[in-house]
């Protein structure tokens, strides 16, 4: 095993922390060895008392940092916090997210699922790059099955996560060995998490809330729940296998699939329907 797919002894940065799968993550790259994981989660409460609880069976190793994803300030901030405290970051994992098409809050939740994304991205390549005096790391991002599916009722939520799904693709493509970093994604199945909480009535318009089921009605196959722990274990799996530039697949409880030639042959078909080259 390379040193890039080891957990021992590497420092997680991991955002959406405090609950749901990325709680999970934090348990388990902790129990592989990790020496320590700094939580970023708008949550105080529930991050503290994770982070609290997590100190006694591992002391001293989690942090928690209050943050929102959505803030470039308070991002910066964090971020340099993490870094001053531990000394370095060796992984992140942008998995903070919010499920809510809602016009009070689309555009807020865009900034997490995105924006947010994005930003930590950014900033991780710098830090980790060899080339930029960095030790070299892994960056994973949380995409979903909605990037592959055409849902009317989450227009944003769907766009976002088809956002992280070819962000992610295109900037795997100009990291050279010389940085030492490798950048994936992971796009979860259903999974019974909090996201999904009173999912139905979090679509762009209310009054179109009894439509959703009748428009999730072709798919429901693809929307069977999967246990949390198979999520976790699919990011685990996929971290300790993946190169720079893999796309994975989490569903059905189901060991977690490289769906990486399947993506690049439906963009290259893409570019040859619409660029065929000369004759």
């Amino acid at each position: 095993m390379s040193v890039l797919h080891q957990v021992e002894g590497k420092t997680f940065l991991i955002t959406g922390g405090a609950s749901g799968l990325g709680k999970g993550y934090v348990e388990a790259f902790l129990q592989e060895g990790a020496k320590s994981v700094a939580i970023l989660d708008i949550n105080e409460e529930a991050g503290k008392s994770h982070a609290d609880k997590l100190n006694k069976v591992y002391p001293g190793k989690v942090v928690f940092i209050k943050c929102d994803i959505s803030s470039e300030e308070e991002l910066t901030e964090a971020f340099n916090e993490v870094v001053n405290r531990f000394k370095t970051v060796d992984v992140l994992i942008n998995n903070a997210g919010v499920l809510n098409d809602s016009p009070q809050t689309w555009r807020k939740a865009s900034c997490v699922n995105f924006n947010g994304m994005v930003s930590l991205t950014f900033k991780g390549l710098k830090h980790m790059s060899k080339d930029e005096g960095g030790q070299g790391g892994t960056i994973i991002n949380v995409s979903s099955q909605t990037a592959f599916l055409r849902l009317p009722s989450i227009p944003a939520y769907a766009g976002a996560k088809a956002g992280i799904l070819h962000f992610t693709y295109c900037i795997s493509d100009g990291i050279g060995e010389e940085t030492g970093v490798r950048v994936m994604t992971i796009c979860f199945g259903a999974t019974d998490t909090p996201l999904l909480e009173n999912a139905m009535q979090k679509g762009y318009d209310p009054k179109k809330t009894n439509g959703i089921s009748a428009e999730l009605m072709p798919h429901m196959h693809v929307f069977d729940l999967q246990k949390a722990e198979s999520g976790v274990k699919g990011v685990v799996d996929a971290f300790k296998q993946g190169s720079n530039g893999t796309v994975w697949h989490s569903s059905h409880d189901k060991p977690v699939q490289d769906i990486t030639s399947t993506i690049a042959k439906s963009y290259e078909w893409l570019r040859n329907e619409l660029y065929p080259p000369p004759k």
